[in-house]
């Protein structure tokens, strides 16, 4: 049996996807569906079961597993980097994480965790997935410093070399609609395009970057999922990995692929940015892969232009958007 925490979130319920395209069905999804939208995400999937996270780390907890399971696949978390509540965010993302990861491994599961680019801060200190670097990183939000302390917690029990936790830069795709303002801006430039016929962008207040030209690096959900199916089939791979293209993009670059998907001109107004924002602002990040291609990953992580352009036309344009 395949676990899959947040199965029903993005990333989550697009492992599904990837698992049910793999001809597996022997799956159950936790979540917390409560009153949101993610139900939508399961629609066209099949799985076993579904459980609320809570009645799940109670057989966790108690050793009660009804199935032998193959592999944990932890996508399950509060991502919100504007949740204030650390107290929550310690149980809810570090101190779960701990519970399902100690499962695993000690029930011989395969144990795949979502970690974050948000544990790199404002870039300063590099975004390299290395055990040292990882030391000297500086999370800017609560979210950030919650996956930091798992992957530190894991490499301090040892356990880090028994288990893959993955920095996953600014991922877009499919069955990301629930995240209201945490969307991708893939997503909500096909609406704002299509609503008004062009897209704000912010200004920049640095000055190595022209307005629009702050970079970050952009990846699928598609290739995410597809890298994360071959680390469940390769259990010898482990450690941190970020989980990006390795190659930074301009905001601007993004417009014009949304723009030409769309089969549309580009027109871009630039916006001044939030005063709050400018202080805090990150303006470069790129995923140095070099991990995962030595670990033998062969998955070509495909340009901005191309996952645009599936996403758009496939899915956002489509009446049934979701994988």
């Amino acid at each position: 049996m395949y676990i899959v925490t947040g199965g029903a979130g993005f990333i989550g319920s697009a492992m599904v996807w990837k698992l049910n395209e793999m001809g597996i069905t022997d799956i159950v999804v936790v979540d917390n569906l409560a009153s949101t939208e993610k139900w939508k995400n399961l629609v066209n999937r099949t799985y076993v079961d579904y459980l609320h996270r809570d009645a799940f780390l109670d057989l966790v907890l108690h050793d009660e597993m009804p199935w032998d399971v193959t592999a944990i696949i932890h996508m399950g978390a509060c991502s919100s980097t504007t949740e204030r509540d650390a107290d929550f965010l310690m149980d809810n993302n570090l101190r779960y994480t701990k519970a399902m990861c100690e499962y695993a491994l000690e029930h011989d599961a395969r144990f795949i965790n979502a970690s974050s680019a948000a544990t790199y801060g404002d870039g300063a200190l590099g975004f390299e997935d290395s055990v040292d670097s990882m030391f000297r990183l500086k999370p800017l939000n609560m979210y950030g410093y919650s996956k930091q302390l798992f992957d530190l917690w894991a490499h301090r029990e040892g356990v880090l070399d028994r288990l893959a936790s993955l920095k996953f830069f600014n991922v877009y795709g499919p069955n990301e609609y629930h995240k209201g303002n945490m969307m991708s801006v893939v997503c909500k430039a096909f609406s704002q395009i299509g609503e008004t016929g062009k897209m704000k962008l912010f200004k920049s207040y640095h000055p190595d970057y022209t307005d629009g030209g702050q970079k970050r690096d952009f990846v699928y959900v598609k290739d995410c999922v597809d890298a994360m199916w071959w680390l469940l089939e390769n259990p010898q791979a482990n450690g941190l990995f970020n989980i990006g293209t390795g190659t930074a993009r301009e905001w601007n670059d993004l417009a014009r692929s949304v723009f030409a998907a769309m089969g549309k001109e580009p027109v871009i107004e630039y916006t001044e940015m939030p005063e709050e924002l400018r202080g805090k602002y990150q303006y470069f990040t790129e995923a140095p892969m070099q991990r995962l291609k030595a670990a033998g990953c062969p998955v070509t992580f495909r340009s901005l232009e191309d996952g645009a352009r599936d996403y758009v036309q496939n899915y956002l344009a489509q009446a049934d958007p979701y994988l």
